[in-house]
C-alpha cells in the first residue's frame, strides 16, 4: 500500500506498507535504488546534561508581556531559565508555600514559557516572550487532600486575573477516580466552565493519563492503538469541561537512550512512532458527544524492554524536555512523559497570540488555535476509523505558520460579535481571485466558531445556549437570509445544505462550544459554486427554553475564517482580500 510519495527532478520516493514477501521483491527490483526503513527520532542525550554555564541567563520579558498561569505543584522560582520571567508565585494550599515540592509544576512551567525547550537549547537562545505565574494547588505527592480543589482554583483565577489581568491558565491535572461515564460533568469541570465565562479566561487542560499498570507491557505494544478506544479510557475530570481547550498527547521520539547507544540491539521497542498518539493518552468525547480533546501536542512516549522476558515499560529518552526543579544538583533540564506536558505547549501558543493581539478574548484564542490545527498524517495512517481518530486527536496539532499574523497565501479573518437568541448573523466572505485560479493544488477554507455559554450540571443538555455555524453559497444575501429565516423548525434548519466537502459535518461539530471544519479543494472548475455564487458564513443562536432567563440577551462569540493556498507561492490572497474589504467600506460610506 502506498502511503505517501515525493516526485521531483532527480528524486522519487515512495513510502509503502508491505509484508516480508513484498519487501523482498522491492529489494530485488532493478528500478529501486535504495530501500530504507521509516526514520526513527530520538532525543539528543547531550541536551539533557546541558550545563547551565553554557547558557546565558535570559533577559526578563517585556513589561507588557502577557502572563501564563501554571496551576500545579508550585514552581522552583530560582531556576536560572525561569527566575527572571516569574511575575508571582502563590500557594492556595493551607500550610504549604509556593515552592515546587514535586517537580511537576516546574517542568510544565518551562514548556508554558518557552514552548519547544529542545529547540531553544539547540539554538542556544532562551528568550521569554511571556510572564510566568504559578498557583500551587497540588502537594508534594501531586495530590490535593486539603480543602476543595474547585475552591482553590477559583481563588487562584480571581487573584491572577484580578491582580495581573492573566487570561491563560494551564491545568495539567486529572482525577484518576473520575473518568467520564457519559453522565453529568463533575465538580471541577463544571467550575472551569463557570470561571471561563465569568472571568473571560482560557483554561488549557490535559486529557489525563492511563497508568502503565493498566496492561501488561507486551499488551501495550501488541494491541496499540486499539486499547486507546476502550470505554474505561475516557477523559478524566476536568478534561471534560466544554468551555476550555482539552489537549491529548502525541509521541515526539521513538528511540530510547539505550536504543540510540546500542543501535543494533532490538530489546527496547517503542509503542508509538513519531506524531502518533501517545500510548497513555485518553479519548473523548464529552457531554452530549461534544468533540474532545480538541487538540493534541507532544507529551511523550513509552517503549517496552523485551530482553530476557523482563517486559517492562521504558521511558528514558522518550519524554518532553523541560526545566528541572532539582537544578541545584547540576541538571537544569529533565524529561518526562504524560498528557500533562502536552497542555503547556498549547498554553504557550495562546500566550504568543496575546503578544501580538493583546485585546482578543478567550473565545478568539480558542478559535485561532483550533483553526490552525491539523491531524498529523501519522495519525491518519495509523487510525483509519474516522470516529476513533476524532475521539483521540480532535481537530489535531496546531501549526503555527500563520497563527500570529496573516501572510500572502494564508489569510485569517476574525470577528468578535454578540448575537440575540433565535437570530442569525450573516457574514459574506470575500473570495480572493488567486484562490480560484486553475491548476491542481490543495487549497483550504477553514471556519471556526467559539463561545462560552452558561452551564448547569443538573441539566442533561448542560449548556444553556446553542450557537453554531454553516458555510453556504447563494446568489446574494437576500436569498440566503430568506432561506434561513424560513427554517423555523429544527428539521428545516438542519436540512439547509452546506457547501459540500466539510471535514466535519455540522451535526457532529455543533455539540461543542468550539466548532471547526475545513473545506479542501484540489481543483476548482468552472461549474464550482465558489466561482458562480457568493460565500456566506451564517451564525445561528437557538437557546434551550430553560436557558432563556439565565443567558445574556446578546451572547458573545468569536468567528475565524482562514484561506490557505500553500502550494501557490505566487498567491496574493492577503492583498486581494484586503482590497475587497476596503471596497466594501468605501461603498458603505457612500450609502
Amino acid at each position: 500500500m502506498s502511503l505517501d510519495s515525493v516526485k521531483q527532478p532527480g528524486l522519487t520516493i515512495y513510502r509503502v506498507r508491505c509484508n516480508t514477501d513484498q519487501a523482498e521483491l522491492l529489494l530485488r527490483n532493478r528500478d529501486v535504488r535504495t530501500v530504507d526503513l521509516p526514520p526513527k527520532f530520538g532525543m539528543d542525550i547531550g541536551l539533557i546534561v546541558t550545563d547551565a554555564q553554557d547558557l546565558n541567563e535570559p533577559e526578563p520579558p517585556p513589561d507588557t508581556a502577557p502572563g501564563v498561569v501554571v496551576l500545579d505543584s508550585g514552581i522552583t522560582a530560582g531556576h536560572p531559565l525561569l527566575r527572571r520571567a516569574v511575575g508571582d508565585a502563590q500557594s492556595f494550599l493551607d500550610g504549604l508555600d509556593s515552592a515546587d515540592g514535586n517537580g511537576h509544576g516546574t517542568h510544565i512551567a518551562g514548556l508554558a514559557l518557552y514552548g519547544d525547550v529542545e529547540d531553544a537549547i539547540e539554538s542556544g537562545s532562551f528568550v521569554p516572550e511571556l510572564r510566568l505565574f504559578s498557583g500551587r494547588i497540588l502537594d508534594d505527592n501531586n495530590e490535593n487532600n486539603t480543602g476543595l480543589i474547585e475552591k482553590q482554583v477559583r481563588e487562584a483565577v480571581k487573584y491572577f486575573n484580578g491582580e495581573y489581568g492573566c487570561k491563560v491558565f494551564n491545568l495539567s491535572v486529572g482525577d484518576r477516580n473520575k473518568p467520564y461515564t457519559g453522565q453529568h460533568l463533575r465538580g471541577l469541570a463544571f467550575t472551569l466552565d463557570q470561571l471561563s465565562r465569568e472571568y473571560g479566561v482560557l483554561f488549557v487542560v490535559s486529557a489525563g493519563n492511563v497508568p502503565a499498570s493498566k496492561l501488561d507491557p507486551l499488551d501495550w505494544r501488541n494491541n496499540y492503538p486499539d486499547y486507546i478506544d476502550k470505554d474505561e479510557w475516557t477523559l478524566l475530570d476536568p478534561a471534560t469541561a466544554l468551555n476550555v481547550l482539552t489537549v491529548g498527547s502525541l509521541a515526539r521520539y521513538d528511540q530510547t537512550f539505550a536504543s540510540q547507544r546500542y543501535s543494533g540491539d532490538p530489546a527496547e521497542q517503542p509503542i508509538a512512532r513519531r506524531d502518533q498518539p501517545s500510548p497513555f493518552t485518553r479519548h473523548g468525547p464529552t457531554v452530549n458527544s461534544a468533540i474532545k480533546p480538541e487538540l493534541v501536542a507532544y507529551g511523550g512516549n513509552w517503549a517496552i524492554n523485551t530482553r530476557g522476558g523482563a517486559n517492562y515499560i521504558v521511558t528514558s529518552g522518550l519524554g518532553e524536555l523541560s526545566t528541572n526543579s532539582n537544578f541545584a544538583n547540576g541538571y537544569i533540564f529533565g524529561e518526562d512523559s504524560g498528557t500533562s506536558f502536552s497542555a503547556p505547549h498549547i498554553s504557550h501558543l495562546a500566550g504568543r497570540i496575546l503578544t501580538e493581539h493583546p485585546e482578543v478574548n478567550s473565545n478568539t484564542l480558542r478559535s485561532l488555535l483550533v483553526a490552525n490545527a491539523v491531524v498529523p498524517e501519522a495519525c491518519n495512517t495509523l487510525i483509519t476509523d474516522s470516529e476513533f481518530l476524532l475521539k483521540v486527536c480532535g481537530y489535531g496539532k496546531v501549526e503555527d505558520f500563520s497563527l500570529l499574523r496573516s501572510i500572502e497565501n494564508e489569510v485569517t479573518l476574525l470577528a468578535e460579535e454578540n448575537i440575540p437568541d433565535k437570530r442569525h448573523h450573516f457574514f459574506e466572505i470575500p473570495i480572493p481571485d488567486d484562490f480560484l485560479t486553475s491548476g491542481r493544488r490543495m487549497r483550504e477554507i477553514n471556519v471556526t466558531l467559539a463561545y462560552s455559554p452558561v452551564v448547569r450540571s443538573t441539566r442533561i443538555s448542560y449548556k444553556a445556549s446553542r450557537i453554531d455555524f454553516k458555510l453556504v453559497t447563494g446568489p446574494n444575501l437576500q436569498q440566503v437570509s430568506q432561506m434561513f429565516h424560513r427554517a423555523t423548525k429544527k428539521e428545516d434548519y438542519e436540512n439547509i445544505p452546506e457547501l459540500a466537502g466539510a471535514s466535519i459535518g455540522s451535526s457532529k461539530r455543533n455539540k461543542g462550544t468550539v466548532q471547526s471544519a475545513t473545506w479542501r479543494f484540489r481543483q476548482i472548475n468552472a461549474n464550482s459554486k465558489l466561482r458562480n455564487e457568493r460565500l456566506f458564513v451564517v451564525i445561528t443562536r437557538n437557546d434551550y427554553p430553560w436557558g432563556a432567563n439565565i443567558s445574556l440577551a446578546e451572547e458573545p462569540y468569536s468567528l475565524v475564517v482562514c484561506f490557505r493556498d500553500r502550494e501557490n507561492e505566487e498567491a496574493r490572497l492577503y492583498t486581494q482580500i484586503r482590497a475587497k474589504l476596503q471596497a466594501r467600506i468605501r461603498a458603505r460610506a457612500r450609502v
